[in-house]
């Protein structure tokens, strides 16, 4: 990108929050190559709050409340919820989440991330994963932001269809369809986690 005057890239900056609200300071500080320091003045200057005021404030404009399983057991942080229709999450991987030699995250913290979507998006009091075909595209490193986006694409009897792709940014990194089995409380239930593709 060419080195833009303080105006033009003032507006392209809003822009891009527009798109995307949960892009880093850092991550527009290389998109504009300007410094941190030239991002967080010019969005004082915009009243552009920080990034974990973004996100609350995102988050506080929607959602259904998570009725399949406590919210703490939830891997990141879910910031849209329709249940019985999609959900959103995100998750900074952290150097919890990665392999210490190579700084790539482990693959179950991804597939966690999304089978946990998949089963909070579902309006029953307890929800089941049967079945999960996933496939990582690539690679996943410290301090990338994992955006997770789920859909439910079918629900039949006590069976439900979702589909959760989750994105770097704009790219596609991982993507996944989960079977969940729905019932109330009382009719139980086992678990089964079936796993394709699985690069951890």
């Amino acid at each position: 990108m060419v080195k833009l005057r303080k105006k033009e890239r003032q507006q392209q900056l809003l822009d891009q929050l527009k798109d995307n609200p949960f892009i880093t300071d850092e991550e527009l500080s290389k998109l504009f190559r300007v410094s941190i320091q030239t991002i967080r003045l010019d969005r004082m200057e915009l009243g552009i709050p920080e990034l974990r005021e973004r996100i609350k404030h995102v988050a506080e404009r929607q959602f259904d409340l998570v009725k399949s399983l406590p919210l703490e057991e939830v891997i990141g942080e879910i910031i849209d919820l329709r249940l019985d229709e999609r959900a959103i999450s995100i998750l900074d991987i952290k150097k919890e989440h990665v392999f210490s030699r190579t700084g790539i995250a482990r693959g179950h913290h991804i597939f966690a991330q999304a089978n946990s979507l998949a089963v909070a998006v579902i309006n029953e009091e307890m929800a089941l994963t049967a079945s999960a075909t996933i496939r990582f595209i690539r690679p996943v490193r410290l301090g990338e932001r994992l955006v997770a986006k789920a859909e439910v694409k079918s629900i039949e009897g006590e069976k439900s269809k979702v589909k959760v792709d989750t994105f770097v940014r704009e790219e596609l990194v991982f993507t996944s369809t989960f079977m969940i089995h729905r019932a109330n409380l009382d009719s139980g239930g086992n678990e089964e986690v079936k796993e394709s593709e699985n690069s951890d």
